[in-house]
């Protein structure tokens, strides 16, 4: 049997069904510059043995993170992960089947979002959390979302320095939506007034800290102006171990925090799943995204955990829902919350301050660098550099050298004409022998004695 038993006809007859001519028409929302105009030049058919060998050269090109000095940040963290969560996420009484629709049966899984949300909560300083989103980025484009629906305005303004996937993935979701985004211009060195942007149609300000350039920004007199003119404050963090060394944004005066939890507790596994985190004040609750889990007691009068609220189109009417988002990353929660739970407050904490330790050593050292300067006056653990010519050059080289250096910002913003900056993150796995090579290497690849 064929994998897709459709003949030229079945294709056909549903095609006029839908009221369309071709089926490239069903990927007319895809930017067409992003669409194949023909099929990959693949071999048609492999023996599974072929096909083995094939991928195996394949992810033999690649380097492992942990193989090299690695400094690559940008929103995805390497960070040290106990061989304790892994054992500890697969016990039984974590596993239930997708979702935990029913609580008889899903305790387990029922508690751990119940702490998660906690932890969130705590985290980020504010007074309620969900049971996690898919990411940080989509988590940002939903909490847009919840922000117009809150103040009935429409316009969104990003600040300059918020990580361009972020921007990328809320200006789609307002694209479909009807909504409009204002996404001010990068300010690699800092100090962007964003308050000047704020008008009487603007529903929120959304706003990174650390920035994408590793900048710490102030949320304070942000979260005024934006207060003053009838809007809400989204503060955005992308480095969740940041959390145990620097004031939460909720104590800074914003009124929804989201972030990506993928620090805590989770590998970067080429990319994903990761976690998103989204808090916010208890008076917007009704109309936040995803679920809550929720405490309760059973008829005996023991205490038990219960879905209290899921307003979301899998559980009620479409119309009435606030998000399509129809799940959650329980697993990647799971282990984030197991991760935070053996830190503790204080563990966390000195975390937080090797991270800050380490970044500042490298800072140190590529600042000694002839001709490459750091742009960074505060950071936690990553900052931009600005080099010599091309920032992709650089890192080119460097990857030859066996140096993971970091991510050129140019990968992220082909566009912003910031083709000289790159984004360097140093976390507790760097060691101080992994720096000293760092600056050596770059040293010698802007001086031009790199060794044939």
């Amino acid at each position: 049997m064929r994998y897709l038993p459709l003949t030229p006809a079945d294709r056909a007859e549903m095609l006029a069904r839908i009221g369309i001519p071709a089926v490239d028409d069903l990927f007319a929302d895809i930017p067409a510059a992003t669409r194949l105009a023909e099929l990959p030049q693949l071999d048609r058919a492999k023996g599974e043995l072929e096909v083995e060998r094939h991928l195996a050269r394949l992810a033999g090109r690649n380097v492992p993170a942990g193989s090299v000095p690695f400094f690559i940040g940008a929103g995805a963290y390497r960070h040290h992960v106990p061989a304790s969560v892994d054992h500890l996420i697969q016990r039984s009484e974590f596993l239930t089947a997708y979702t935990p629709y029913q609580p008889e049966i899903a305790q387990g899984t029922l508690q751990v979002l119940f702490e998660f949300q906690t932890q969130v909560a705590e985290l980020t300083g504010m007074e309620v959390a969900n049971a996690s989103m898919y990411d940080g980025s989509t988590a940002a484009g939903e909490a847009v979302l919840m922000a117009h629906r809150i103040t009935r305005r429409r316009r969104a303004v990003l600040a300059g320095n918020l990580h361009p996937h972020y921007r990328a993935t809320i200006e789609t979701l307002a694209r479909y939506g009807g909504e409009e985004v204002t996404a001010l211009a990068p300010a690699p060195e800092g100090g962007a007034d964003i308050a000047a942007a704020l008008g009487p149609d603007v529903s929120c300000v959304v706003v990174q800290t650390p920035d994408v350039f590793g900048h710490l920004v102030d949320l304070a007199p942000i979260a005024e102006a934006a207060h003053k003119a009838g809007a809400l404050l989204i503060a955005v963090v992308t480095e969740a171990v940041s959390f145990g060394l620097l004031a939460s944004p909720g104590s800074q005066g914003a009124d929804i925090v989201v972030g990506e939890g993928q620090s805590i507790g989770n590998a970067l596994n080429f990319g994903g799943p990761y976690v998103g985190l989204f808090a916010s004040r208890m008076k917007f609750v009704r109309q936040m995204p995803g679920r809550l889990a929720g405490e309760t007691v059973d008829a005996e009068g023991r205490r038990g955990f219960v879905l209290t609220l899921s307003t979301r189109e899998q559980h009620i009417r479409r119309e009435k829902a606030t998000s399509n988002i129809c799940t959650n990353s329980g697993l990647c929660a799971l282990a984030f919350s197991i991760h935070l739970s053996l830190l503790g407050g204080a563990g966390l904490e000195r975390l937080a301050r090797l991270n800050h330790a380490a970044a500042c050593d490298l800072a140190d050292r590529l600042a000694a660098v002839p001709g490459v300067s750091v742009l960074n006056e505060t950071f936690f653990n990553e900052f931009t550099i600005r080099v010599p010519g091309s920032a992709v050059a650089v890192v080119e080289a460097l990857a030859r050298q066996g140096i993971l250096a970091g991510v050129p910002y140019a990968r992220l913003a082909p566009d912003a004409g910031l083709d000289d900056l790159i984004l360097v993150a140093a976390t507790e796995t760097t060691t101080t022998e992994d720096r000293a090579a760092f600056a050596a290497a770059l040293k010698a690849v802007v001086t031009g004695s790199v060794p044939e």
